[in-house]
């Protein structure tokens, strides 16, 4: 069976911290089969540690690092085959941005069917281990025409220094999550293959597999010979920007020169677009239901409320539809934006779920000359969703109103944070001012600018000019909690 649930392992408990927050320690787990003949069959043990669960220390020159006790034991019949304990210092943070950090650790084992027993602390918080358990398969690549599991890297950079991130002259960061988002537009891959040579030559080939229509898509499709004695390592990077939204199976198979299938290993993954793909709204037959809970009067509010949701090319395609005041078009494109990016999930509940949003941000977020989803805060809430905490202070004696959301997670990215602030006073047109979050406004000197007030400013390559002390001006302890 292939494993495609990689997320296996959440770890989490609230422990108590100094003051007033408690943590969470989170943690992610990914297994992958190799073979070295060296050592024979070994398995790979991936784990990701999200940033912001971790309690850090101070370090002697400022900056801040965590510590966590990790122990893994694989175990049959209730009895250890190969364990290790150790402690892993996270990598070294500053200015408070802290990222998720990555382990590895192998295990030569015979192959079969193991218990993975894990354990881990942070070593700066007062409090038990957290501990899991999960099966996994050790494959056996000894002897027969063989292909590894499929490795996804988070990045992958050409290096000579070695490391537990080191293969095939490549420095390899594992990709624990299977899902794709429309920004993530790179598949890098990396697989092995064992005992060819022993059919002389083979062939290679590739497929992506959509899981809900089983078609293959054509672009992905490769085939490729080798003959090469030996260990061979694959590399290939996939690009995902013209991939729609869905469920997919990556697939390799190794054929013999009579064309029989000698090995296979796959890798499953999901992927959000909001490219309309091979859907075209002219043609499209429309759905009554999907059409009864669009009102004829809100026809173009509705299409305009797809642009916090969509790519830069499908936003041309949504001012083009627009400009033709037909209200045929809008309803089509509006349906046909929904099957081609709903993915595995019903094009219609898609639908009702994010109008209920776009209502939603109306609601609170609206301006007396904005609609809710054209705002700073309902476009962040309709493209990453609703916050996990806002801080709201609509009074401060030297700060304009402002607000703090943070997300514990936002796709592969772990405690982002936004600045909102109302320099109008009026309106309830607050602005983005500054967010960590790659690809939004960033802004370093966000708290002059939210003290400028009262706080006249002269330098303007002093980042701290104007940030000065008054009672209620708590801004950055708030942000910084986080």
């Amino acid at each position: 069976m292939n494993k495609f649930f990689v997320l296996f392992l959440m770890l989490s408990v609230a422990f108590g911290v100094s003051a007033q927050k408690k943590k969470q320690l989170k943690a992610y787990l990914d297994y992958k089969s190799f073979y070295e003949p060296s050592i024979g069959n070994y398995v790979e043990i991936q784990l990701q540690f999200v940033g912001h669960s971790i309690q850090y220390v101070g370090t002697e020159n400022g900056s801040l690092q965590g510590e966590i006790a990790v122990k893994l034991s694989l175990l049959q019949n209730d009895s250890i085959i190969v364990s290790d304990a150790y402690r892993l210092q996270s990598p070294i943070m500053r200015d408070s941005i802290v990222e998720d950090f990555y382990d590895i650790k192998r295990f030569a084992v015979k192959p079969g069917v193991y218990s993975l027993a894990i354990s881990i602390q942070d070593l700066n918080l007062n409090g038990k281990a957290m501990e899991g358990k999960q099966v996994l398969e050790i494959k056996d690549f000894s002897t027969l025409p063989s292909l590894s599991d499929i490795q996804v890297s988070e990045r992958m950079v050409k290096t000579d220094a070695q490391s537990v991130f080191f293969k095939a002259g490549y420095e390899m960061m594992p990709r624990i999550s299977n899902y794709f988002s429309a920004e993530a537009n790179a598949l890098p891959i990396y697989l092995e293959m064992y005992n060819f040579e022993k059919v002389q030559a083979v062939g290679l080939k590739q497929l992506i597999i959509n899981t809900k229509t089983k078609e293959e898509l054509e672009d992905f499709s490769r085939f490729s010979k080798h003959d090469v004695d030996g260990i061979q390592p694959l590399i290939r990077v996939l690009d995902l920007t013209n991939v729609p939204s869905g469920e997919y199976q990556l697939q390799f198979s190794m054929i013999s020169k009579e064309g029989e299938t000698l090995s296979s290993t796959s890798y499953y993954f999901e992927r959000t677009n909001n490219i309309l793909a091979d859907v075209a709204s002219e043609n499209l037959i429309l759905d009554p239901a999907f059409q009864a809970s669009i009102p004829n009067d809100s026809l173009e509010f509705y299409v305009k409320s797809l642009i916090p949701i969509a790519g830069p090319s499908e936003v041309k395609n949504i001012i083009r539809i627009l400009k033709t005041k037909n209200t045929d078009s809008y309803r089509k494109y509006i349906q046909a934006f929904w099957v081609a990016s709903s993915g595995v999930q019903k094009p219609y509940d898609v639908w009702l779920n994010y109008k209920k949003q776009v209502l939603m941000v109306q609601k609170f977020y609206a301006s007396n000359f904005m609609d809710g989803f054209e705002t700073d805060r309902g476009r962040v809430y309709l493209q990453y969703g609703p916050p996990n905490n806002i801080t709201s202070r609509e009074t401060s004696p030297s700060e304009y109103p402002y607000e703090i959301w943070v997300y514990d997670r936002i796709k592969n990215y772990s405690n982002k944070r936004f600045v909102f602030y109302n320099p109008d006073l009026v309106n309830n047109a607050y602005r983005l001012l500054h967010s960590d979050m790659i690809g939004e406004l960033q802004n370093y000197r966000w708290q002059q600018q939210l003290s400028k007030r009262n706080s006249p400013n002269k330098n303007i390559d002093d980042p701290n000019d104007g940030n000065y002390d008054s009672w209620g001006g708590n801004s950055r302890e708030l942000y910084e909690q986080h």
